[in-house]
């Protein structure tokens, strides 16, 4: 038995906390059948590679039952695979390799909406009095025969959709084929819980769970104010959607949804061992929620929101005033961080950094306090791919061409083989064109190379591992100096001083008193020190543990 099989099995209950998840994204992570969309079972085949990086869990985005129209996030039935990506025998495949390699499984909940196509949008839009009549968003239009209010979709437009055979508006907060569910009903709670059962029967080890915050809307229904131009961050919706012009008071964050979490907290703590992932989309309280959301031991195990996600480049002030603001209203969260995924531009790309630059902000993601998500391919360093107007699939960007280009620039297929057409990804013609720039650095090129991104990021993951106080350890005297962040991690065996460059000037810092033993030489970009005396140079950093005086 190998080492990694056995830390699944000693059934760490505490594994999530400080533990590092690959995000997968299906449609593009392997084909294994020909028809150029990433599948199951091509995960499967892939699993080896991901259990090399040293991560701890997957989280796979959804394979459920769908139209498509969202590439999956509209779900028509949430107890089923849909044809595209395989079967439910081929979902308990992967979960058996995966478990065999040491790695957790969550899977991507979505329910806050479902596709219009679910049987159960298509009862609740029959009549009125039907017995899921209430399981969506429903309301009258006001007098003029208007939207009940002001609501906006993050797709563009309102979020109301006129449905003539109920003469209603219903609420969607996305698509206008993906109707919201109505959360006020005990109903619809009811069912939720017993999707979320099935896959908890089935072994799932977890679950990241969409758009968190926006289960409830407001029982009155009530316009949400405008928010000021000054406020507008973008981070959650492109600066050109009118999304943005809006506070979103009333359409979500709602009190009521603290006791659904509870009770979604309360199933998943009946089985050993699982763990569950709030996103928080929300530009101006994300980190308040994240902080209501993870309070105490009933609610979600953690949370993202989109402070690292958004386009400002993350610099040591701003790590420092995340940090402080969570301190402050977000007391005792445990938070996840990303710097990219399925919806942003990547990182790289994002914030236009050099390899030296993507290499530090790699050993920083792994020495913050917190749960980190690393999204595939970030570990080589991809940038974000150019998808022309032609290829797009995606209806946001569609929407919104050519000032926002969407996300499939983010979504194209994982490269493997620098020598293949198709990167080694699928046999036939993908169903998003593979960047030829990220092709020159595949995964088959980086394995070869001992400097590089590929082999940095194992080594990254390796030292978190390494020493258990960067997963679970205290976080405090976080401190900036021009551009560089500092920071003490703590617990009752270690004390380990972190200190990033993250601009292009040099720096020089004295450590407090020692001694101190440097931890990170074989990472790119980490310097010795000399005595309790380190010098910066631009985008290197520091990471040194304290030792007892002999």
């Amino acid at each position: 038995m190998n080492v990694q099989t056995s830390k699944h099995l000693a059934q760490d209950t505490d594994w999530w906390q400080g533990g590092v998840i690959y995000q997968i994204y299906p449609r593009s992570f392997q084909d294994s059948n020909g028809d150029g969309v990433g599948d199951l079972q091509g995960i499967t085949q892939r699993l080896p590679y991901v259990a090399s990086l040293g991560v701890d869990a997957i989280w796979i985005s959804p394979f459920f039952k769908s139209p498509m129209k969202d590439f999956g996030y509209d779900v028509s039935d949430y107890r089923d695979v849909d044809p595209l990506f395989g079967s439910l025998a081929d979902f308990d495949a992967l979960l058996t390799r995966a478990h065999e390699l040491g790695l957790k499984v969550m899977i991507d909940l979505v329910l806050s909406h479902t596709s219009d196509q679910h049987p159960w949008f298509s009862e609740s839009r029959a009549n009125r009095s039907n017995p899921k009549s209430d399981w969506y968003v429903w309301a009258d239009p006001q007098p003029d025969g208007t939207p009940p209010n002001n609501w906006l979709s993050i797709f563009g437009g309102s979020a109301w959709q006129w449905d003539s055979r109920r003469e209603q508006y219903y609420l969607h907060n996305f698509l206008t084929s993906q109707p919201d569910l109505n959360f006020h009903s005990s109903a619809v709670q009811d069912a939720l819980l017993d999707t979320a059962r099935f896959w908890l029967e089935r072994g799932v080890d977890g679950f990241r769970l969409d758009t968190i915050n926006f289960y409830f809307h407001d029982k009155e229904l009530r316009s949400n104010p405008p928010l000021a131009p000054e406020e507008r961050n973008g981070s959650i919706a492109p600066s050109v959607n009118p999304y943005n012009h809006q506070r979103h008071l009333y359409s979500k964050n709602q009190p009521e949804n603290l006791v659904f979490l509870e009770r979604l907290r309360g199933l998943t703590d009946q089985y050993n061992a699982r763990a569950c992932l709030g996103e928080v989309g929300d530009a101006q309280r994300g980190l308040e929620i994240m902080g209501e959301y993870t309070q105490g031991d009933d609610r979600m195990h953690m949370c993202y929101a989109f402070e690292f996600l958004g386009p400002d480049p993350v610099t040591a002030q701003m790590v420092k005033q995340v940090f402080n603001r969570l301190d402050t209203i977000g007391k005792g969260a445990w938070a996840c961080w990303a710097f990219s995924n399925h919806d942003v531009v990547r990182h790289g790309t994002r914030w236009q950094l050099s390899d030296a630059a993507l290499r530090t902000y790699a050993a920083l993601l792994m020495c913050l306090r917190g749960s980190v998500c690393l999204y595939q391919g970030e570990e080589l360093g991809l940038s974000e791919a150019d998808v022309a107007f032609d290829d797009l699939q995606d209806p946001y960007g569609i929407e919104f061409w050519p000032e926002f280009k969407g996300r499939d620039g983010c979504r194209t297929p994982m490269v493997w083989d620098t020598q293949d057409e198709n990167a080694g990804f699928a046999s036939v013609k993908p169903w998003l064109p593979v960047s030829e720039t990220q092709r020159e650095i595949a995964v088959d090129l980086q394995e070869r190379a001992p400097g590089s991104v590929l082999h940095h990021y194992r080594k990254a993951i390796a030292l978190r591992e390494t020493l258990p106080v960067l997963k679970t350890g205290t976080q405090d005297r976080m401190d900036v100096a021009a551009d560089v962040l500092s920071f003490h991690r703590t617990n009752a065996e270690q004390e380990v001083f972190c200190a990033f460059n993250l601009g292009e000037e040099n720096a020089a810092l004295t450590l407090p008193d020692g001694p101190w033993e440097n931890v990170a030489t074989d990472l790119d970009g980490a310097v010795e020190l000399r005595g309790n005396q380190v010098s910066l140079g631009a985008w290197e950093y520091c990471i040194a543990v304290k030792r007892e005086e002999q």
